[in-house]
C-alpha cells in the first residue's frame, strides 16, 4: 500500500537531501536477483522524484537495493534520470573491476553498501581490502548492520580506514536500549574521534520499542546530533522495504527530524550531505 504525499509542516532549508531511498524495478525492465532475500513491488523513480517535490527536498541519495543483486542498471538509470539531482550507493561483488568502478562512477555512484542483513556479494570481510580502491574514486562504505551490538567487534577495523564509513539507520540503536547501550556508545564515540565516520538518523520508525510517535528514539538522535553534528545524515528510507503494516507518513518523519535538529537542520540537510557525497 502507497502512502499519500503529503508536505511537511516545517519546509526544509534550500538543497536539503534524502540521503537514503531505494527504487524498484519495474521488474519487466530490471530483473530481481535470483539469489535474493525478498521480492519488492515496483517502486520506480518517478515515484521517488514526486515524493522528493511533495517534501521540499532538492537532492537524494538512491541506495542500490540487493534485491536487484550486483545489476545496478536500475539504480544508474534512476541517477540518470533524475538529471543532477540524486547520486548513488552501489551493491558490488568483490571481484569487481577497476573498469567497472570507474563507470559506475562517472554513471553517479558515489559509495558501497554493505549489509549484514541482507544478502549482497561484498561482506564485511571485504572491507579492509577493498578500501583503498574505494578512496581513489572518493566513495564511502555504507554500513547496514543485522544487530546494533556488531559494531562493537568492528570498531577497530572501522577506525583504520582510509574512507568514510557511514552507518545506516543509525548503526540499529533500538530506542528500547537507550543511549547507554554499549553499542550505540560504540557508535557515539566513533563519531567523536573519527573524521571519517558519519552516521544516518534513519528508519527510526522501525528502531523503535513504543510505536507512533517513536518518543523513545528521540534521545538517541539528539545524542548523535550532540556528538558530532557536522557527521549527521538524514534519510527518508523511501519506500520504506520490507515493512510489515502500512507505511509511515514521509513528511511526518521528516517534520519530526526536523524538530528533533532544531538549528542544525542547515547544517544535516544540506551542507553534511553536499560534502561527503560532492553534491554540485
Amino acid at each position: 500500500m502507497n502512502q499519500p504525499l503529503t508536505k511537511p509542516a516545517i519546509t526544509p532549508p534550500p538543497l536539503s537531501c534524502d540521503t537514503h531511498a531505494h527504487v524498484f524495478g519495474p521488474a519487466h525492465r530490471y530483473p530481481f536477483a535470483a539469489d535474493r532475500d525478498w521480492t519488492p513491488p515496483d517502486r520506480p523513480v518517478s515515484e521517488y522524484a514526486a515524493m522528493l517535490d511533495s517534501l521540499g527536498m532538492a537532492r537524494g541519495v538512491i541506495v542500490h537495493s540487493s534485491s536487484h543483486g550486483t545489476d545496478n542498471h536500475v539504480t544508474l538509470d534512476a541517477i540518470a534520470h533524475m538529471q543532477g539531482r540524486c547520486l548513488g550507493i552501489a551493491v558490488l561483488a568483490p571481484e569487481v573491476s577497476d573498469l567497472e568502478l570507474e563507470l559506475l562512477h562517472e554513471g553517479g555512484m558515489r559509495g558501497v553498501r554493505i549489509s549484514t542483513m541482507l544478502k549482497s556479494a561484498m561482506g564485511v570481510q571485504h572491507i579492509e581490502a577493498m578500501a583503498g580502491r574505494f578512496r581513489e574514486l572518493g566513495w564511502n562504505i555504507q554500513l547496514h548492520f543485522d544487530r546494533a551490538e556488531e559494531i562493537i567487534e568492528l570498531a577497530p577495523l572501522l577506525r583504520r580506514l582510509p574512507v568514510p564509513v557511514v552507518f545506516d539507520h543509525m548503526a540499529r540503536a533500538r530506542g528500547g536500549a537507550g543511549v547507554q547501550a554499549p553499542a550505540f556508545q560504540t557508535l557515539l564515540k566513533l563519531l567523536r574521534d573519527c573524521d571519517h565516520c558519519w552516521v544516518k538518523i534513519s528508519s527510526w520508525y522501525r528502531l523503535s520499542d513504543q510505536g507512533p510517535p517513536y518518543d523513545d528514539m528521540r534521545a538517541l538522535a539528539e545524542a548523535a546530533l550532540e556528538a558530532r553534528v557536522d557527521r549527521v545524515l538524514w534519510g527518508s528510507n523511501w519506500p520504506h522495504p520490507l515493512l510489515k503494516g502500512p507505511p509511515p507518513d514521509d513528511a511526518q518523519l521528516l517534520d519530526q527530524f526536523q524538530q528533533w535538529a532544531g538549528s542544525a537542520r542547515q547544517t544535516v540537510l544540506v551542507d553534511n550531505p553536499a560534502r561527503l557525497f560532492g553534491f554540485a
